[in-house]
């Protein structure tokens, strides 16, 4: 496979894990851009959002978690991505190979998530908790922003 295919099948391979059931309480987002039209404009491939609970305080103890796919080594050394601190925690999603010629460039608190030889993904390198760059409101506003602009795509390919 090229590296187009290999990021499309790691994506969609995240998407299934990240909400196996098509849960409508699992809250994530792809392409999620900050601090756009600015010198400082970066993109997290999925973001994903764990509220504590559903009350006031749940929410704003909430947990974001980045995941950037990189389907090989000259992928994660093309300057594009690796936006470890905008969440919570930071995952790089890639193959096990590309993982362990990476590894020794990952920052400590970023885990990796890796297909096993079945297809199934599975974290090889748990993500520890770091602060964040972010406001919980403007990672909120960046997700729902990015959810909406895949859900006008959606309707557009649709509707015509």
């Amino acid at each position: 496979m090229n590296r187009k295919e290999i990021t499309a099948e790691l994506s969609q391979q995240l998407k299934n894990y990240i909400n196996p059931y098509n849960d409508p309480r699992i809250y994530y987002a792809t392409e999620v851009t900050f601090d756009y039209a600015t010198s400082k404009e970066c993109r997290i491939d999925f973001m994903q959002f764990k509220p504590k609970n559903n009350s006031v305080s749940g929410i704003e103890q909430g947990l974001f978690i980045a995941y950037e796919i990189k389907s090989s080594v000259e992928d994660f050394n093309s300057g594009h991505g690796c936006n470890w601190h905008i969440a919570d925690k930071s995952y790089l999603v890639t193959t096990e190979e590309v993982f362990a010629q990476v590894r020794h460039l990952l920052p400590h608190w970023v885990g990796c998530i890796a297909p096993d030889s079945w297809g199934n993904m599975r974290v090889i390198k748990n993500a520890k908790v770091h602060d964040r760059d972010k406001p919980i409101n403007e990672l909120l506003l960046m997700m729902f922003r990015s959810s909406n602009r895949e859900l006008y795509k959606l309707r557009r390919n649709t509707y015509g």
